[in-house]
């Protein structure tokens, strides 16, 4: 079990943050974050857009609602930044012949080389990352964050899955970024 320990303020119990799970996942999610952006800045593309690209990729021919649930962002937000991307020639919408209403959203041919580039922009952060550990540590963190995200992926998740598959669209296998220490590829 995992203790958290409090450190005394004033009088006050506080939360030792170096301990705290909470905090400290957020935090390097937030460093990996500024991270990516700074590797990525030859991209062209924000880390939200990189996002949305990721997850069409694995998804194409969802709904717009289905992938503001994947991303979990207001639809609104989505509908903005899919225009700005459609305009830019990323990603185009097609009609959903189950709804007329509804528009399915695919990756255009120009967004899918530049997949290839995420995904380096992520390797390469990963491994910038990662470098302070051994292989084996790598290795090991992330089956525990794996694990941890496992038991923490909730029902909407399972829900907005259900809309992909209950479209027949195949997802696309996910290219697994490997754990490398930099200099071991």
């Amino acid at each position: 079990m995992l203790t958290i320990s409090l450190a005394t303020y004033r009088g006050v119990d506080v939360l030792d943050l170096e301990r705290s799970f909470g905090f400290l996942v957020n935090d390097v999610a937030r460093l990996f974050s500024r991270r990516f952006d700074h590797n990525g800045k030859r991209l062209g593309l924000t880390r939200a857009q990189c996002r949305t690209l990721g997850y069409l990729a694995r998804n194409e021919g969802i709904n717009q609602a289905g992938m503001a649930d994947l991303l979990e962002i207001r639809p609104m937000t989505l509908v903005r930044q899919i225009d700005r991307m459609q305009e830019a020639g990323w990603i185009e919408r097609r009609p959903d012949p189950a709804d007329r209403r509804a528009r399915r959203l695919f990756l255009t041919d120009k967004a899918r080389p530049i997949l290839g580039r995420i995904w380096d922009v992520a390797s390469e952060t990963q491994d910038q990352v990662l470098a302070a550990l051994s292989p084996d540590e790598s290795e090991q963190l992330l089956e525990l964050l794996r694990r941890v995200h496992g038991a923490l992926a909730d029902r909407s998740h399972s829900r907005a899955r259900g809309v992909i598959s209950g479209t027949g669209v195949t997802a696309l296998p996910t290219r697994r970024v490997a754990a490398t220490v930099e200099g071991t590829r």
